[in-house]
């Protein structure tokens, strides 16, 4: 499997918030989030200042649409510098083999991630769109899926890694949002755990956003998380 990374998610409202949060942090965090709501409110400014700084690009905004669209979509985003972009696994297969087929086509090394079940749902949120398959279930069909079709990894919760780095392999790339430190607040997110368990379920990256941008001290939020997946890692 790859090196587990750390990314902290960018939910901030603007390019300028953007900017404190990542030279607060420093070469603490070299990876960065960059979600639909800061891409619309700010992107190009904030992609520039991201390469300006020398981070790393998640493009997260799982995109879903007829597979020319998306296939075009994703060509547009390769053009930023993205190392990773998310699509909807609901899309269904040609939708994510056009993804995958863009970044051939481009020669490009992003990754696209597909999202199966988003981490502020829960069975009951399953049950209201007329899915009654169990989260875990739905999580792992629309995993093997994605993978099948192209995607290079996904998107899961913290709570599914186990079952899907069983299902799909050590080659698949495996974010997991919905990471909260020992005793941190889960805010919406209703399905997480801590960085320690998702590593050793097989997460490959993990997406860390109040915890470390809210924090008193962002860098020393980061270190601390950081500290904790080293430590994980040397144990195993």
């Amino acid at each position: 499997m790859p090196e587990n990374e750390i990314i902290v998610a960018l939910d901030v409202p603007d390019a300028a918030a953007a900017t404190r949060v990542v030279r607060e942090i420093g070469d603490a965090v070299s990876f960065y989030k960059v979600g639909l709501e800061l891409y619309i409110a700010d992107g190009p400014a904030v992609l520039g200042m991201l390469r300006a700084e020398g981070k790393r690009v998640f493009l997260d905004l799982k995109l879903c649409d007829i597979p020319r669209t998306v296939g075009r979509a994703v060509a547009s985003c390769l053009k930023c510098g993205a190392e990773l972009l998310t699509i909807h696994a609901s899309g269904a297969k040609a939708m994510i083999t056009a993804a995958a087929k863009a970044v051939r086509d481009a020669d490009s090394p992003c990754k696209i991630l597909a999202v199966t079940v988003l981490t502020s749902m829960d069975q009951n949120d399953l049950d209201s769109v007329g899915v009654p398959r169990p989260v875990a279930e739905q999580v792992v069909a629309l995993g093997r899926l994605a993978f099948e079709s192209g995607a290079h990894g996904l998107v899961c919760s913290p709570l599914e890694v186990a079952a899907l780095r069983a299902a799909l392999g050590p080659g698949a790339v495996l974010v997991t949002p919905g990471v909260r430190p020992a005793g941190g607040d889960p805010g919406d997110q209703k399905r997480v755990a801590t960085p320690a368990q998702a590593i050793r379920d097989g997460a490959t990256h993990l997406v860390i956003g109040r915890p470390v941008t809210d924090a008193p001290d962002r860098r020393a939020a980061a270190l601390a998380i950081r500290a904790e997946m080293d430590f994980t890692n040397n144990k195993k």
